[in-house]
């Protein structure tokens, strides 16, 4: 629910729109900056849009300068995404053509429906499918190597993590990480494949990780600081 609510002689008593969300597990008002939704503003069950709104007004300071950078990541996207849209370290040109309804890719180019409406949902559905033709190899030679075993391989596109593993052997990955480089793939294949001996984050988990991928933590940085961006190359 999107609010901006009027305050007295009309001027909007929240500082910039928002989609508030009632929470039962919510104990105390938390304000974040999304980058496919925006500002989220998430209230305990029982609390009401003026405490939502005040928080908003006392957090502006903190709000404004991450809304506005938001904001310039999505331009710096959408020119970017303009040129071509990146997979597993490369760069494939975009390529409209009239009446295409799905992806193609020819060499280093990708064919895409000449109407933007379209080519979101078609890139995303192409991507997924390359998520699941370059994981899954991946996944079969970092359980083999182990001696571990999986149950199945799940690709989504989850908000918060790149990957996980489930206690009965699942395994999900973000069909987002072919828009990164290949070594951030083969980090998050084995890190979570290595759950599947370790389920947890302990000294024994960490070890086991940087005997398989000794340079883990470059992958793993290059997602933290660049991994919003993928979010709006192709937007949800």
């Amino acid at each position: 629910m999107s609010q901006q609510a009027a305050g007295p002689q009309g001027r909007p008593s929240a500082p910039r729109p928002y989609t508030l969300r009632r929470s039962r597990r919510a104990r105390r008002i938390t304000v974040r900056v999304d980058p496919d939704r925006g500002l989220i503003v998430t209230i305990p069950a029982r609390g009401t849009v003026a405490e939502a709104e005040r928080a908003l007004r006392e957090l502006d300071g903190w709000i404004a300068p991450r809304v506005a950078a938001l904001e310039d990541r999505r331009r710096r996207a959408a020119d970017s995404a303009a040129l071509g849209l990146p997979y597993l370290g490369r760069v494939l040109e975009l390529r409209p053509e009239p009446g295409r309804s799905r992806v193609r890719r020819d060499g280093d180019a990708l064919l895409v429906p000449e109407d933007a409406a379209q080519r979101g949902a078609a890139l995303t559905a192409w991507y997924r499918a390359r998520a699941r033709a370059e994981a899954a190899p991946r996944l079969e030679a970092a359980v083999a190597a182990i001696g571990a075993r999986y149950s199945r391989l799940r690709i989504t596109d989850t908000r918060t993590r790149w990957g996980s593993c489930s206690s009965t052997g699942t395994i999900s990955l973000s069909w987002r990480l072919v828009l990164a480089p290949e070594a951030c793939l083969d980090y998050v294949v084995w890190h979570e494949a290595c759950h599947l001996v370790h389920p947890h984050h302990g000294p024994t988990f960490w070890a086991l990780l940087q005997e398989h991928v000794p340079d883990y933590r470059e992958p793993s940085a290059w997602l933290r600081a660049r991994g919003t961006d993928l979010r709006l190359l192709i937007p949800a």
